[in-house]
């Protein structure tokens, strides 16, 4: 075998190796890349109950009911699923029935999930006023950007302890 033979022999080998290493990652993070899942999509994986993740979808309509020491139950839908979600704590200013969310916990056993942390999202509407201003300035502003903005600036999102995020989609 002569040198060159040799030298892309373990070039080749070692290209391999990397790729088994980068294959094998990936798919250890499979479940982890996805930022939510939805109710639909926890129904199909059956998860088992204790496995945390994050839940998101928006609060039902007429599902917020409020109880005892800061407890709170509702149910997150993606059109297709609903699932009941508990929650010990206070909710985010964003938080309201209708509105986008984002809960991070764990199944119990009654196949409710307990939910430790809500994030509330704010609406695809959102531009910050000085994007707003320029695309006025330019005249491509469009009436309908600020139907539901009505100053063109909302905070981005915030947690049960009222800490900013960043947006969360």
């Amino acid at each position: 075998m002569t040198r060159k033979q040799r030298r892309m022999t373990i070039i080749g080998g070692s290209l391999a190796v990397l790729a088994l290493a980068a294959a094998l990652v990936l798919n250890a993070l499979r479940d982890s890349i996805v930022f939510f899942s939805t109710p639909s999509m926890v129904a199909e994986k059956h998860l088992a109950p204790g496995k945390r993740f994050r839940l998101g979808g928006l609060v039902q309509p007429g599902s917020l009911q409020r109880g005892d020491n800061l407890a709170v139950t509702f149910e997150v839908a993606d059109g297709s699923a609903k699932l009941p979600v508990a929650y010990k704590g206070i909710l985010p200013d964003l938080f309201r029935e209708g509105q986008g969310v984002v809960a991070e916990g764990a199944l119990d056993a009654n196949g409710v999930f307990k939910a430790d942390t809500v994030l509330a999202k704010h609406d695809e509407t959102y531009m910050p006023k000085d994007v707003a201003d320029a695309l006025k300035k330019q005249g491509h502003w469009k009436d309908d950007y600020g139907a539901k903005a009505s100053d063109g600036v909302k905070p981005a999102a915030t947690t049960a302890q009222g800490n900013s995020q960043g947006a969360v989609r």
